[in-house]
């Protein structure tokens, strides 16, 4: 039985920016880019016309943010100021660790994630200590790492749960998918897997015997 699970919320908990605009802001002045006076209100435009469900890379979105005010940026500066404002804070959530290597003696598992920010899951996997299966020869703890950033769909979009299945060599059909979130995680429903809400089922209660 293939499993994906999501990852802030559901294995990890995250310490995130009160004020994303703000934090950002402050890592591109660090690299000499000039942030408009109104970047607060730059910053939660929409500036790329992207299909419904699609993913705009974050760093994506704040070049064109700051051109919208006609201030020139890199796309190298613009994803460095963006992964250092989002430079991982996380802890485990109880059970994470236990939940996932549970999950593998069923089959395959797999890690679906909303992320818009390069980076930052891996990043966050390797903070909270679930990147690797325990022991020595540093086997990756997941089949298949997914981002909506990373494939270009966000859940509850079919085409974010297609891309994971893909990967783990199974039907939608066949995937549980387990997550914190009815709205985005359960979209796994609509292509006929089964979804697993951690606030029903604690990963402490997920697979155990």
């Amino acid at each position: 039985m293939p499993v994906t699970f999501d990852l802030f919320g559901t294995l990890v908990a995250a310490d995130r920016p009160d004020d994303p605009a703000a934090a950002v802001a402050h890592e591109l002045e660090a690299r000499g880019v000039a942030v408009p006076d109104d970047w607060a209100t730059a910053y939660v435009e929409p500036h790329v016309d992207a299909p419904a469900g699609a993913e705009v890379p974050l760093h994506v979105h704040v070049a064109h943010a700051l051109a919208s005010r006609g201030v020139e940026a890199s796309a190298n500066a613009a994803r460095r100021a963006v992964v250092a404002a989002f430079e991982p804070d996380v802890e485990p959530v109880d059970g994470a660790r236990a939940a996932v290597e549970r999950a593998r003696e069923q089959g395959p598992v797999g890690l679906l994630s909303n992320c818009a920010v390069p980076e930052l899951a891996r990043r966050s996997l390797l903070a909270a200590d679930l990147r690797w299966r325990s022991g020595a020869d540093r086997e990756p703890l997941f089949d298949a790492l997914v981002t909506s950033r990373g494939c270009g769909w966000r859940k509850p979009d079919a085409r974010a749960f297609e891309t994971v299945v893909a990967e783990l060599g199974c039907a939608p059909d066949e995937l549980v998918h387990v997550g914190d979130d009815p709205d985005t995680d359960g979209g796994i429903e609509a292509v006929g897997g089964r979804f697993v809400n951690v606030a029903r089922t604690p990963l402490s209660a997920l697979f155990a015997t």
